[in-house]
């Protein structure tokens, strides 16, 4: 029943706007089918918001069998007998209130566009007509964008206390800058006398945030191109948006895909900066050199208030709400201003059909269309960035859609905000060369940009005298006192001094691996060592061809040649090192390993706070930096919950052949020390991956704890 009045009261009206073809477009029948909606997975924010409210990331999937007929333009009809629907839908409960119903209002809208597949049924000439090409699948998704695709939203207020306004549209979380610097090692795409000889590429970048999107220079037959350019982006919702960098052969006929990276910007907000090389996805090599700044919003007036790098210094955010007595053209203006009103009074008054345009300098945005109204409600947010708030101002003109003349104007000085009240005006303001009761309700609130700075990093800097004992120790390898060579997976790998119980992490783990970890970890202490005489066959076996054949090699492999130690605190540590919650299943239909990082319990504390942690995985034997996987950063906690997915394109013959090789590190190390906190080797032969695995594993640093 809510579908069909979405479909009638607003899908409708939106189909007909969209294309003079189709002002005659009504559906005549609407049946949902029995096929309910399916989520099929859900993700609750605990961390990163307000406690006043429940953020909910749910994954929609919407496969049903749906019976919907539509006149398209008569005779001409339309039946649509199938529709999927895939996409992330964001709810918002806000705010959480202290009597029932407990949440005051519910907004609701897709992060990124959704995909939409239609089966349409009718007339065989339905093609050929243009009253039907009019209404393909992608002028449908703009309809549902407009509706509830960010930055629009659907709001359900449930109690009156609640400001639909803020609802509709909330201020921003931030502004991100980015930097695209520049790429390197592309894919060669342009080639030679019949594709005998490799050539170069012609690559140019897009940048996307939400529906604002931007193109970079092409560079000329270079794999290494330097761009150098800025962007700026409003971000609405952080987690959840993502930056969306893709990477093209620019060519006379069709570009060519070469990369792509997506980067969700609730990392930038938490990292407040960051300068690093991004690998490119679904290319065999390539990165994207990205620096990217995440700035806040303030309302101080004593911040820089003009622009000295040709940046934003602020942002405009405008809510147009309504107007109230429009002329109903601008006939009627004149006819007001001489005194003329008997044509009003003797001819049925119909409204007209408005739109409001917005200019602040170069940059104009402009309205939806609403029809046949004095009294038009447009409901819209609108963000516009600032480089002067005392010599800029903002043109709001309301025009007359088809002639597109004027039908009242408004200017506001921005330097008028810098005195109010949280720099925001909220009114009804009386339109110029309009009617004479002419107004337009507004909120237009100002925010100055403010460059986040990243918290100070603690590094832990282990004596130089112990360093050096350290590397030492390593060089001689024979030291005395060492522990015989060939302890069992048991030895190795204790829990809490008890033997494995059955189905435990140790059920993975074998002696051929502990030599591996061990060799790997290139950390080799005068009484807390064993030496294994396979540990330089296995380190060769997995060198061999993964690493050697690979141009980068990741660093958390450094310590093979130069025996980079832990940090003296983590050396010098008796008791656990925690666990990490792991779930490993092959999605046999997707021919995808997944593994979900859930969360960490007992780590080890880096600081008084806690630790800055985060997960990294390698699916053995890749161990490039192309082939890394790693969670975002949790801060301050020895208890992180990361809740991250990671895919592997792999068979489930071959899955069942690798090794899952994962380090917990502190994300606040900057020395030559390991940053490794925690480590594990699992076996995936040892595991049914089709039924799943979800449990606890114990985490250890061979070669630092003291074995039992």
């Amino acid at each position: 029943m809510y579908m069909e009045k979405l479909l009638k009261e607003n899908i409708q009206p939106a189909v007909r706007q969209s294309s003079p073809a189709l002002k005659m477009f009504t559906f005549t029948k609407i049946h949902f089918g029995h096929i309910p909606l399916k989520i099929t997975g859900m993700k609750a924010y605990t961390h990163e918001v307000d406690r006043r409210e429940v953020i909910l990331d749910m994954n929609i999937c919407y496969e049903g069998d749906v019976d919907i007929d539509a006149e398209v333009q008569p005779p001409i009809t339309a039946g649509v007998k199938g529709l999927k629907l895939q996409g992330m839908m964001r709810v918002i409960l806000e705010p959480l209130i202290g009597q029932a119903p407990l949440v005051g209002g519910v907004t609701y809208f897709f992060i990124r566009r959704p995909t939409l597949e239609i089966n349409w049924t009718g007339m065989t000439n339905l093609l050929d007509t243009p009253a039907f090409s009019s209404l393909s699948e992608e002028t449908i998704m703009d309809i549902i964008a407009s509706l509830m695709v960010l930055p629009n939203r659907m709001c359900i207020p449930l109690i009156d206390q609640v400001k639909v306004d803020q609802m509709r549209f909330p201020l921003p979380r931030g502004v991100v800058r980015v930097h695209l610097l520049g790429a390197r090692d592309l894919v060669a795409k342009d080639t030679y006398m019949m594709g005998l000889v490799k050539g170069k590429s012609d690559p140019y970048a897009t940048l996307r945030v939400g529906n604002r999107h931007f193109q970079s220079k092409t560079v000329k037959e270079n794999l290494h191109p330097t761009w150098n350019e800025v962007y700026e982006f409003v971000v609405h919702e952080a987690p959840g948006q993502e930056l969306e960098v893709d990477l093209f052969d620019e060519d006379t006929d069709k570009d060519d895909f070469i990369g792509k990276y997506h980067l969700d910007l609730g990392e930038v907000k938490r990292e407040k900066e960051m300068d690093q090389w991004f690998p490119l996805d679904g290319v065999p090599s390539g990165e994207v050199h990205l620096k990217l700044q995440w700035f806040s919003l303030k309302t101080d007036p004593n911040l820089e208030t003009e622009s000295t790098d040709n940046f934003a210094c602020a942002m405009l955010a405008v809510y147009l709400d309504n107007a109230t007595n429009l002329p109903k053209d601008h006939k009627e203006i004149s006819d007001h201003k001489h005194g003329k009103h008997e044509a009003r009074l003797t001819k049925k008054h119909a409204g007209p059909s408005s739109f409001v345009e917005f200019t602040v300098d170069k940059d104009v945005q402009k309205s939806k269309v609403v029809y046949t109204s004095k009294d038009p409600k447009w409901e819209e947010g609108f963000v516009f960035f600032v480089h002067s708030v005392k010599t800029q101002q903002l043109c709001v003109q309301v025009k007359e859609h088809e002639k597109k003349s004027q039908l009242g104007i408004l200017n506001i000085p921005l330097s008028r905000l810098l005195n109010t009240s949280n720099m925001s005006l909220d009114q009804r303001f009386p339109l110029e060369r309009s009617g004479a009761n002419s107004q337009i309700k507004l909120k237009t609130t100002l925010r100055i940009l403010c460059l986040e700075k990243p918290p100070p990093k603690i590094v832990l800097e282990p004596p130089p005298h112990v360093r050096q004992q350290g590397l030492q120790t390593n060089q001689g390898l024979n030291v005395p006192g060492s522990i015989p060579p060939g302890p069992t997976a048991s030895q190795a790998f204790p829990s809490n001094s008890q033997a494995p119980a059955p189905n435990q992490p140790t059920d993975f783990l074998n002696g051929s691996n502990v030599d591996y970890l061990n060799h790997r970890r290139g950390s080799f202490l005068a009484s807390e060592t064993y030496k294994s005489p396979s540990s330089a066959t296995n380190m060769r076996r997995y060198d061999s061809h993964s690493l050697l054949s690979e141009n980068s090699i990741a660093s958390s492999r450094f310590d093979l040649s130069d025996g980079a130690s832990f940090p003296e605190a983590i050396r010098n540590h008796q008791g656990s090192f925690g666990e990490i919650n792991l779930t490993i299943r092959y999605a046999t239909l997707r021919k995808k390993l997944i593994v979900l990082v859930n969360s960490c319990r007992n780590l080890f504390p880096c600081s008084e706070n806690g630790t800055d942690s985060y997960v990294r995985l390698y699916l053995l034997p890749d161990q490039s930096w192309r082939h890394r996987k790693k969670t975002h950063v949790k801060k301050r906690t020895v208890n992180p919950s990361f809740n991250d997915k990671f895919e592997f394109d792999v068979l489930l013959e071959e899955a069942q052949t690798r090794k899952l090789d994962v380090s917990v590190k502190n994300n606040k190390m900057f020395t030559r020390d390991r940053k490794d906190i925690g480590m594990l080797l699992l076996e995936l032969s040892q595991m049914d991956l089709v039924k799943g695995v979800s449990q606890w594993f114990e985490l250890t640093l061979p070669g630092v704890k003291k074995l039992s």
